[in-house]
């Protein structure tokens, strides 16, 4: 956000609360200029049983579609997970629930998490990058190419690449024109500090008091965009 005329443009925000995401999503409702950077915990992170968790999944695509206006856009990092010999189909998920919240697909990118031609042994070897909106259109020229093959560096271990995290913020900025980027799942704060370096203000949501203090200061150099 830029000043009067003649003072330099502030330092973009970062705010971080302490709080479980969705009854936050269901208290704070729509949050003006924003555009949601996310990735939604596996099953493994909630503790819950895989058709509560199912059920929790679709519900929580849609209140982070609901959390932002209509012209923006809710964009999800998302890995395939593998249980009782079956494949879960992430990306379907988010498909199906964004539909059904009224919004409809911008576009769907994948992000190698290991060399393209490598065998994976029960972990994928990909991750789904999938934006939606319930008015946007997607734009006929958008920059982000269909395979992204260098996520770039991963602050935690469960945390999107910097370089994958530019290009969400990247559309959020240049196509969507946000204000704000909006993780409600934050973690140590990637989408954070990536929305940060790229001029953008951040609002991030993590229960965890640990990775909410590192959400706070983890800072990424422009080399690493």
């Amino acid at each position: 956000m830029n000043g009067g005329s003649g003072t330099p443009p502030s330092e973009p925000r970062r705010e971080v609360v302490c709080a479980d995401a969705i009854p936050w999503l269901r208290e704070r409702g729509r949050i003006a200029g924003a555009c949601a950077v996310t990735s939604l915990p596996d099953v493994s992170e909630t503790g819950l049983a895989l058709p509560a968790w199912r059920h929790w999944f679709l519900d929580t695509v849609q209140r982070v579609v609901d959390a932002v206006p209509d012209e923006s856009a809710a964009v999800f990092f998302q890995s395939d997970i593998k249980r009782d010999g079956a494949w879960i189909d992430k990306g379907g998920l988010v498909v199906r629930a964004a539909e059904d919240a009224g919004a409809r697909v911008l576009f769907h990118k994948i992000i190698c998490r290991r060399q393209p031609g490598l065998l994976t042994l029960g972990r994928p070897g990909f991750t789904h990058l999938i934006a939606v909106s319930r008015a946007l259109r997607c734009p006929d020229a958008l920059p982000i190419p269909d395979v992204i093959t260098d996520p770039g560096r991963q602050p935690w271990v469960r945390a999107m690449g910097i370089r994958a995290a530019a290009h969400a913020v990247r559309f959020a900025r240049d196509q969507v024109r946000a204000s704000l980027v909006l993780d409600p799942f934050c973690g140590v704060g990637t989408v954070l500090a990536v929305a940060n370096a790229l001029g953008l203000d951040a609002l991030g949501v993590e229960r965890s008091t640990k990775r909410c203090a590192q959400a706070q200061t983890l800072a990424v150099t422009a080399g690493e965009l």
